[in-house]
């Protein structure tokens, strides 16, 4: 989250030119939009066909989709206010550092949810319809969200405690660290982000190591579960520049101090906007259940739009 706004440090010495700023701000709103547009196609073919709301591994899916959608909306909006209104209020500007927040720490979670299910369904079949339910799925969710409140929350409680009530009704540039500026709060978040990630880690090695070795004498289904758990480490390898962005946005100062701007453009589709667009290829595109329905819907729309016409 802290590279969601390009626009910062560098750029009060290197501002960007109008027509660069303008050129910036309408691929970062193209690329959002159309991400949303194929997002929200999903999240509707979801809600469609009951083969989907009652499977467990698409819930866990279209959770990981609705997250996605609400993480590129909300870096949006700061990125486009980075150029243009430049400073929230600081109150405005918490709620929606904390949202952004809650989504970044959800999706590792998620990954790491979705290929425990992926593991379960190759290596425990018969176990996998007891064990993976609607309703523990949903209270997996739920946990996903309470674990991430836990890590988040107390940022707010610190500032709270620390700051004067006149520093919430300042005006700021909208990043994590103007908002939530005590060192405790840097401290803690390193500590949380190292224990995440080797947890997730952990999970995805094992869970892909033993579906490989149940792919060797298993099914095709199996191979594929195995090269969609490598999808999720690589998703999972993106967004982990976010929890190092202090130290990459340090080293792409130094390295590229007159062109500070555009390196941080560059994060910010690489970091933000690239692992957003993971989600629907991996079943979106590659599931065979859900590109029928899919296809079938978006044929109609093209049909209903041609008999307008």
């Amino acid at each position: 989250m802290n590279a969601s706004s390009p626009n910062v440090t560098g750029a009060v010495r290197y501002p960007d030119s109008f027509s660069k700023a303008v050129t910036k701000n309408v691929i970062v709103v193209i690329i959002g939009v159309s991400i949303n547009y194929i997002n929200a196609s999903l999240i509707h073919t979801f809600r469609k066909h009951q083969i989907f709301y009652t499977n467990p591994r698409y819930i866990l899916f279209i959770h990981l989709v609705v997250n996605d959608m609400t993480q590129v909306t909300l870096t949006i909006i700061l990125f486009v206010i980075s150029y243009t209104i430049y400073k929230l209020n600081v109150s405005i500007c918490c709620i929606f550092i904390l949202i952004a927040l809650f989504t970044t720490e959800n999706t590792p979670l998620n990954l790491a949810c979705m290929a425990v299910e992926c593991y379960v369904a190759i290596c425990l079949p018969l176990r996998h319809v007891h064990i993976c339910t609607v309703k523990r799925t949903l209270m997996l969710i739920g946990l996903i969200w309470a674990t991430s409140m836990l890590s988040v929350l107390p940022d707010l409680f610190i500032t709270l405690a620390t700051e004067p009530l006149g520093f919430f009704r300042s005006q700021v540039f909208c990043l994590r660290q103007t908002v939530f500026p005590h060192p405790l709060i840097i401290k803690k978040r390193d500590v949380t982000y190292t224990v995440f990630l080797v947890i997730v880690w952990l999970i995805i090695f094992y869970t892909y190591f033993r579906i490989l070795f149940t792919a060797k004498t298993a099914s095709a289904d199996a191979k594929k579960a195995r090269n969609t758990i490598l999808l999720h480490g690589f998703q999972l390898l993106l967004c982990m520049a976010t929890y190092a962005a202090p130290q990459l946005l340090s080293v792409l100062q130094q390295w590229f101090p007159k062109n500070y701007t555009d390196s941080l453009f560059a994060y910010y589709i690489i970091v933000q906007i690239l692992p957003r667009s993971i989600s629907p290829i991996i079943y979106g595109v590659r599931d065979n259940t859900f590109r029928k329905h899919l296809k079938r819907y978006l044929l109609c729309l093209h049909r209903s739009s041609a008999t307008v016409h």
